[in-house]
């Protein structure tokens, strides 16, 4: 597959980090050339509505969760250990793209939130057989959700409450995963 131009990615980028940061109202076309330090005839070159844009970023998450998905099924550790290991965001593609797309779902973009279900669904059917039914399934996604989730609470308040961290890391999180393939083989 060719590499998408470059000002296109810039482009891209800059309307992801505003929806990110800023959310889906404020990810105007004129605050995204400007973040992505293009004319706006340059960003419409590329992407003439607000519409196209989200449409890039949506294709964009899709093509990441693919590549994980190859990512998983490949992974010496196995599919369960990769998927919930991966759950902790590290401020990947992958984890930014999700996080922007969810953005657009709350903004009511049914497309966004379609988007979002599709690539759950397949991490999902990805993991069915590594699991003994359906219901250990649902413990690794519902699992997987809350370390995700998790990572949006500020570490400094676990700090004054004694605990590590809003989700557990290293040892902790190893540990964490073992388990839960005990509990799911």
């Amino acid at each position: 597959m060719a590499r998408p131009p470059l000002a296109r990615e810039r482009v891209l980028d800059a309307f992801e980090s505003i929806l990110i940061e800023d959310g889906e109202r404020t990810a105007t076309l004129d605050a995204t050339a400007k973040t992505a330090g293009v004319s706006k005839g340059g960003l419409l070159y590329h992407f003439s509505t607000k519409d196209d844009l989200i449409a890039g970023i949506l294709e964009r998450a899709e093509a990441l969760a693919d590549e994980d998905l190859d990512r998983m099924a490949t992974a010496p550790e196995g599919p369960v250990a990769y998927f919930l290991r991966t759950s902790v965001m590290e401020d990947a593609a992958l984890d930014r793209a999700l996080v922007a797309t969810s953005r657009i779902a709350q903004g009511g973009f049914v497309a966004a939130s379609e988007t979002l279900r599709r690539i759950r669904e397949s991490w999902a059917e990805a993991l069915r057989p590594h699991v003994r039914d359906d219901t250990a399934l649902d413990l690794v996604m519902l699992l997987s959700d809350g370390l995700y989730y998790n990572n949006a609470l500020d570490a400094s308040e676990t700090e004054s409450s004694g605990l590590t961290g809003p989700v557990p890391i290293g040892d902790e999180l190893t540990a964490l995963i073992e388990l839960v393939k005990r509990a799911t083989a």
